[in-house]
């Protein structure tokens, strides 16, 4: 019968486990909710910031890139920016959450 309890050793280790990559993910949100990732389109001339949880909190437009006559030019640009810099934030989301699961998928702990 003693062996039949063996195993729960093992459940309980796995808890443990499964608590610490918890708290580590919750950390790492916190960290991420702090980085600010940049990107630029048009040279220069729109700039993106982005968390990196991906959340957008500026967009800066080079006054020279202003032409009433030719919106969807800056249009582009924004949206241009504004990917590139979510892209650069799921990256760096994907290598915390590879560092913490060693490469495991984790349902639930982290949406990537």
């Amino acid at each position: 019968m003693a062996k039949g309890f063996g195993g729960l050793g093992n459940l309980g280790a796995i808890m443990k486990q499964a608590q610490q990559v918890v708290q580590q993910s919750q950390e790492v949100e916190r960290e991420l909710a702090e980085v600010k990732l940049e990107a630029t389109s048009g040279g220069g001339m729109v700039k993106a910031v982005v968390t990196g949880r991906g959340e957008l909190i500026e967009v800066k437009i080079d006054p020279e890139v202003v032409d009433p006559s030719d919106v969807q030019m800056l249009e582009d640009l924004v949206v241009s920016a504004v990917r590139e810099a979510i892209e650069q934030a799921q990256a760096l989301r994907a290598e915390k959450v590879k560092d913490i699961t060693g490469g495991l998928g984790i349902p639930g702990i982290f949406d990537v």
